[in-house]
């Protein structure tokens, strides 16, 4: 199949345009996405998911008066003056387990045996906790008085009918989920996770577990790219190795949109011979190649791809470069289309412990090294910058980022920082 060929493309020639800022590149993208549309969805499988309407309560929470503790329930005026040297004695009626479906009602002068999390019996207004007595089963000694109502859960204490439980946007965790298990709903209508294809290309990419040979290297970006886009929320698929031939990864590219809500390749958009991503997709006509202003990560493109205009991201082929590129860039996308906010991660204030110099005009993101200490927020530059150096990436745990009209850096200095590995 040829590049002409790709589903829903029109053949031609895109002209390279020149992207200018990181600002307006991420303005660019955020303006061409909308959030995937919701649907019902199992409770675990919301996890980490927007919802999508406003929840109402169906019923009280507790649905029943309950026993706080293990105990005796009690009619409180009868053991009001209860105590060691005065103990009272009250004859047991009966038992109420958790989960009795049998309801007990109970006269003055009488007590029942009742348990954690068991409906409290009419005539009830008290529970007297079992280390309060002597645990008697057909009469019981109680030698310490509660106070009226006291460990009861009432009715309704904790949400009434009708009340807003979530709110529509409000983000699913563990606890949301537990909320909606206890008033029975067992689906919620959610945003589900983009689907994201990550494809690298290049005849000089290997399997890692195969041979290498001379002039070889393993294929790092497609398993780092791959586990940025799962980190953030998203399903992945990983594809198998591309080669250089346009119609290769033409075909490859058509196949893969079947399932795909995004697409994200590296390598192959810069200006050499062999940019077989640029070449493919120029010629499809609906993606824009430029350059950002930003180190690393200058070469860019993004458009939309197939007949239902699946979102394109062309990276660079340098690890660093496509690392950088995907947090700056296709991170903020996820988020979208999962109706998650902030787009973009927040950046914090740390003081930086070494000065360092930044090109003029460019937007520079900085590994480093962030901890925070009972002196405050402190980030250490990482020496090297080079975009291949994939060790002193994985050292990282921040980017500091460098403002466009900086090109100083002094130590000492507050600066901005990207903190990595952390949820918004």
């Amino acid at each position: 199949m040829s590049a002409e060929d790709v589903p829903g493309q029109f053949p031609g020639t895109a002209p390279t345009v020149a992207l200018g800022t990181v600002d307006d590149h991420v303005e660019r993208i955020l303006s061409r996405l909308e959030p995937l549309q919701p649907y019902e969805q199992q409770l675990l499988d919301s996890l980490g998911l927007s919802v999508c309407e406003d929840i109402v309560s169906p019923m009280a929470l507790p649905a029943f008066d309950n026993s706080a503790m293990d105990g005796y329930a009690v009619c409180f005026a009868d053991v009001v003056g209860a105590s060691r040297d005065q103990p009272v004695y009250l004859p047991v009626v009966g038992e109420i387990a958790a989960g009795q479906t049998k309801i007990f009602a109970m006269s003055p002068g009488t007590t029942v045996r009742i348990m954690t999390g068991a409906p409290v019996p009419y005539g009830a207004d008290a529970v007297v906790p079992v280390e309060w007595t002597d645990g008697g089963e057909v009469q019981v000694r109680i030698h310490r008085a509660p106070t009226e109502g006291q460990h009861i859960r009432r009715k309704g204490e904790d949400v009434e009918p009708g009340d807003v439980l979530l709110e529509d946007g409000t983000v699913l965790g563990p606890r949301q989920l537990g909320l909606l298990a206890s008033v029975g709903r067992a689906q919620v209508l959610s945003r589900p996770r983009p689907r994201v294809v990550v494809i690298s290309t290049g005849a000089e990419l290997r399997e890692p577990g195969s041979p290498l040979g001379p002039d070889s290297i393993y294929d790092a970006n497609s398993y780092m790219l791959a586990a940025q886009a799962r980190a953030a929320g998203a399903i992945t698929y990983r594809v198998g190795i591309v080669s250089d031939d346009p119609d290769d990864f033409a075909s490859t590219l058509s196949d893969q949109l079947v399932r795909a809500d995004m697409v994200v390749t590296s390598g192959g958009v810069s200006k050499g011979q062999y940019d077989v991503v640029k070449d493919v997709l120029t010629r499809a006509g609906t993606v824009e190649f430029g350059e950002v202003a930003m180190q690393p990560g200058k070469p860019q493109g993004f458009g939309v791809i197939g007949e239902d205009a699946v979102p394109i991201f062309t990276l660079p082929g340098n690890p660093v470069s496509a690392y950088v590129s995907f947090e700056v860039f296709c991170v903020p996308a996820i988020r979208r289309m999962m109706g998650r906010t902030p787009y973009l991660r927040p950046p914090v204030r740390a003081l930086t412990s070494h000065g360092m110099s930044s090109p003029a005009g460019k937007r520079q993101f900085v590994r480093a090294q962030f901890e925070v200490d009972r002196g405050g927020a402190h980030v250490t530059p990482i020496a090297a910058h080079g975009s291949h150096l994939v060790g002193d990436l994985s050292d990282a745990n921040a980017l500091i980022v460098v403002p466009e009209d900086v090109t100083s850096v002094a130590p000492g200095t507050h600066v901005q920082v990207l903190v990595l590995d952390r949820d918004f």
